[in-house]
């Protein structure tokens, strides 16, 4: 069996690397000759009207959120891990929620921005936060739909901190939660696999609201709830998801608060210390086998 591994090739985080690497690992144990290629435009592209594909391939384990070359990989008949529809609806933050809502998935209340298309564009956001203010409360969280490691998430404890804040991103994609003191600085990172939770810790920040804020942020194995688990598995099997890293808010009930699909996982393994590369690889290689 023959498997590639596509990476975005401006992605320089060393965790990122190292995750590669791993995943490397565990499928030459498993027997499976693998290439990493970078997703540098041309692996798929249109031709004469038709999708053309440069892998000889399998599979692709998709390290990436290029959500049109995953779709031109698929309509060129490569099985993609994850599938495109569903990296890309993990890589819009307010897309996750809303594919989520209505079926019965406790989530933080939400609220989705309003897009400005032009920055040159004269705004008057006072009654739009007013609006937000009476339904969230605050303080507020304001996400970035897009984004990674928590760096386009803020806390805005103010109504003009968070007028400042919206005028500033107007022209992104964004949503507004209500802010869940309850578990602020920490949650639970849950694994799913194959439609199985198979193993969490918790991560605790002393420091900031924000769980997986570096380099305050700590990690514990944690005992995963059956509750959790079974709604983490329902989120990840609603989403289509065949793996993923599900942030979880320790309220009362839980919460999902964000769905992974490129989550990362050497801190999962070092914590847990559970083969996360391996169940992942193994579950890759028995969906490929089932296609043959």
């Amino acid at each position: 069996m023959k498997g590639t591994i596509l990476v975005n090739p401006y992605d320089a985080y060393p965790v990122q690397k190292r995750k590669v690497a791993r995943m490397v690992q565990e499928f030459d144990s498993l027997g499976v000759q693998i290439e990493v290629v970078e997703n540098d435009g041309f692996v798929a592209y249109i031709k004469d009207g038709d999708v053309k594909c440069a892998l000889q391939t399998d599979f692709v384990l998709y390290f990436d959120k290029d959500r049109i070359a995953a779709r031109l990989l698929e309509r060129a008949g490569i099985r993609v891990f994850n599938n495109a529809a569903a990296t890309e609806i993990c890589d819009d933050k307010m897309l996750t929620h809303t594919v989520l809502a209505n079926f019965g998935i406790p989530m933080p209340d939400t609220v989705a921005g309003p897009l400005c298309y032009n920055p040159k564009a004269a705004t008057n956001l006072d009654e739009y936060v007013c609006k937000a203010v009476k339904t969230l409360g605050l303080p507020v969280v304001v996400k970035e739909c897009h984004g990674s490691f928590g760096e386009q998430v803020c806390l805005c404890e103010e109504a003009k901190t968070l007028k400042d804040k919206l005028e500033e991103i107007k022209t992104k994609p964004y949503l507004l939660q209500r802010y869940e003191r309850e578990s602020g600085g920490r949650d639970m990172r849950v694994i799913v696999i194959g439609g199985k939770a198979v193993c969490a810790m918790l991560r605790t920040n002393d420091a900031d609201f924000r769980s997986n804020a570096a380099p305050q942020s700590r990690c514990e194995k944690a005992d995963l709830p059956q509750e959790i688990a079974a709604l983490c598995e329902k989120a990840a099997r609603i989403v289509g998801l065949d793996y993923c890293g599900v942030d979880v808010l320790l309220t009362d009930p839980p919460k999902i608060c964000e769905l992974n699909s490129n989550a990362m996982f050497e801190k999962m393994e070092t914590t847990t210390n559970f083969n996360v590369a391996r169940a992942y690889a193994q579950h890759i290689v028995e969906c490929v086998n089932k296609r043959r």
